[in-house]
């Protein structure tokens, strides 16, 4: 596995419409994702491509402003974004229809400055943000979960 890279699929109790409706609200992402504080939009454009913000994010003690811009977007199936900033890198969420399920699978490759150790700070951080995202999804699933 690639220092800093985290993949994590979660199959969510719901279709995929009623994901992507939620997924696809970016101001909304602070309300499940744990180590997302608060999000800052550059301009007035809250979805697809060129959308770009600003995103406090805090793990334990450590806080950083990850500055992302949008740079796919599939409607119903797609949002990646880049990373700028501190760590810098790609992530990607992407929806698969799974008859009245979705399966979400959440892609990270983030990259480290030599102050933050390294491919080894993000070696170590691996699991850790294997299990945040993880527990970020299962906060999603029960944000739109049909049970």
């Amino acid at each position: 596995m690639t220092p800093g890279s985290v993949t994590i699929a979660k199959v969510i109790d719901a279709p995929s419409a009623v994901v992507w409706a939620e997924l696809s609200a970016i101001e909304d992402h602070v309300e499940w994702m744990a180590d997302a504080v608060a999000l800052t939009f550059h301009s007035e454009q809250r979805s697809g491509i060129g959308t770009s913000f600003s995103c406090l994010t805090k793990i334990g003690p450590f806080r950083t402003t990850d500055e992302m811009v949008i740079d796919q977007w599939e409607e119903g199936t797609v949002v990646g974004v880049t990373h700028h900033g501190a760590v810098t890198g790609t992530g990607t969420f992407t929806l698969v229809p799974n008859g009245g399920h979705t399966t979400v699978i959440w892609s990270e490759i983030l990259t480290f400055p030599w102050w933050l150790a390294g491919r080894l700070g993000a070696l170590c951080a691996q699991p850790i943000f294997h299990w945040i995202w993880k527990r970020n999804l299962d906060r999603l699933a029960n944000r739109v979960s049909s049970n």
